[in-house]
């Protein structure tokens, strides 16, 4: 008896409330985990730089490339009459100019973080600034097509407001297009300025060469819109069988004399309901006494090309020296322009004090943060915004690209600079810098040799049933 008293007795001793050691207690003792690799970045597809032609601006040449070509002559209406000479034909030359640019960024790490954080930001920069030069390189070649004049709009649209989400890319564009370069003679990819044309000829007969030797144009096109021919069955066809015979990097296929080079890099317009804004007498603006409208357009932070373009406010009254109030959306990731003019037109950015404050565009209404009001004081650069598709709209261009349609000129080549070491200006060595610049610039060398399409999209530029919308 006296045992089983002592067993129930330990028993009730262990079953009592005591003091109880959990996790919780001991949190500052948990060494957090960091995973040893950096996670990918998505993806860019970079395409459209190689396809320009290589051109060199020499040194102490200042930075102005101009490209000449001589128009062909007329061909005589007439046989020659005997003895008599022929009046002769007037020559014409024909220019195109483009201004090299200097481009370039850096980053500034100092000793204490390179020091004290878990991943080596001096190797991270590296590889973000290897990252950002060809996409600096790639966005404003796109920007430079975009100034191309041959212009297309798909079905029965004439301009970019009257496309509706009908009307998407088709066979019948790309024919559209690639006949009009055909029958204008731009010349192909793969040799048009071949003399014997029996030995291309034979190329296509003999089984032993690859059907890539063919002569053809490049289309440059959206992801989303490849999807739209995706869905027709003769182009699904045509690309079924191209994996072997792909050339570029991206290549989709060969579709009716063109090659299609995927990039999600091409721009593509939203169309947006109007901002409008306000008369305010202060701050005191330069406007004189009348009517005045404003476009607001929103670009990613990531790349500053304007993809959100809101249509044009009504008009704004203005007394002297007013300003107008414009109160901007809360989209997250974008940034802001403003455009003023006297007409529904506008081509001039606003003067802005909330713009940036250093570099060619100080003071002016542009790169400007979301979900504020500012204060548009006056007329500022010149500049005109994208056209805005209908409100509702998404407009993607595909780009078709003839041999020489474009040229990239280069003043300076590509550098990068790694700075790690003391100088005067940093005599404790405290900073790292990681930087590059380049001195280039597009030229369009023949408009003739460059067109786009402008097209809807069946598919939207989001996850239509996730959280990514930028």
């Amino acid at each position: 008896m006296n045992k089983l008293f002592s067993v129930l007795a330990l028993l009730g001793a262990y079953l009592m409330p005591g003091a109880t050691n959990a996790a919780a207690s001991f949190s500052s003792d948990v060494e957090a985990y960091i995973q040893e690799e950096v996670e990918p970045l998505a993806r860019r597809q970079l395409v459209a730089y190689q396809f320009g032609k290589p051109l060199h601006l020499d040194t102490n040449r200042g930075t102005t490339y101009t490209a000449s070509r001589y128009a062909r002559l007329p061909l005589p209406y007439a046989p020659l009459q005997e003895g008599v000479a022929p009046p002769g034909e007037s020559m014409t030359l024909q220019q195109v100019t483009a201004t090299a640019q200097q481009w370039g960024d850096r980053v500034i790490i100092t000793d204490v973080a390179n020091l004290t954080i878990k991943h080596p930001l001096f190797q991270q920069a590296i590889q973000l600034v290897s990252i950002q030069l060809p996409e600096t390189l790639e966005r404003n070649t796109f920007n430079a097509l975009m100034s191309g004049t041959q212009v297309n709009y798909a079905s029965t649209a004439t301009s970019r407001a009257t496309l509706t989400t009908a009307m998407v890319m088709s066979p019948h564009e790309i024919n559209r297009v690639v006949g009009s370069m055909l029958n204008y003679g731009a010349p192909r990819f793969n040799g048009d300025e071949r003399e014997d044309m029996m030995i291309e000829a034979g190329a296509y007969r003999d089984p032993s060469k690859s059907p890539a030797v063919a002569q053809h144009y490049v289309g440059l096109i959206h992801p989303l819109v490849a999807q739209d021919l995706r869905e027709n069955s003769s182009v699904q066809q045509a690309w079924a069988y191209s994996d072997v015979n792909r050339l570029y990097n991206n290549e989709l296929g060969p579709f009716n004399g063109a090659r299609f080079v995927e990039s999600n890099m091409i721009p593509y317009f939203v169309g947006v309901a109007a901002i409008t804004g306000t008369a305010a007498s202060s701050p005191v603006g330069s406007f004189g006494a009348g009517s005045y409208y404003i476009q607001v357009t929103a670009s990613p932070a990531l790349t500053s090309v304007e993809q959100q373009i809101y249509q044009v406010s009504g008009a704004i009254t203005l007394t002297a020296n007013q300003s107008i109030s414009v109160t901007l959306p809360n989209l997250p990731g974008y940034v802001f322009n403003v455009y003023v003019g006297t007409t529904a037109t506008p081509t001039n950015l606003g003067l802005s004090a909330s713009g940036p404050t250093t570099g060619s565009l100080a003071g002016q209404a542009t790169q400007l943060s979301g979900n504020q009001t500012v204060s548009v004081t006056g007329i500022g650069a010149a500049q005109t915004p994208p056209a805005a598709p209908a409100t509702g709209i998404t407009v993607f261009p595909t780009f078709f690209v003839a041999n020489h349609a474009y040229g990239q000129v280069i003043l300076e080549n590509p550098e990068f600079h790694y700075l790690t070491g003391a100088d005067k200006s940093d005599p404790l060595n405290q900073i790292r810098v990681v930087s590059w610049k380049v001195f280039y610039g597009t030229i369009i060398l023949n408009q003739g040799f460059l067109a786009r399409t402008e097209a809807s999209s069946a598919f939207t530029p989001s996850f239509n049933a996730g959280t990514v919308t930028s």
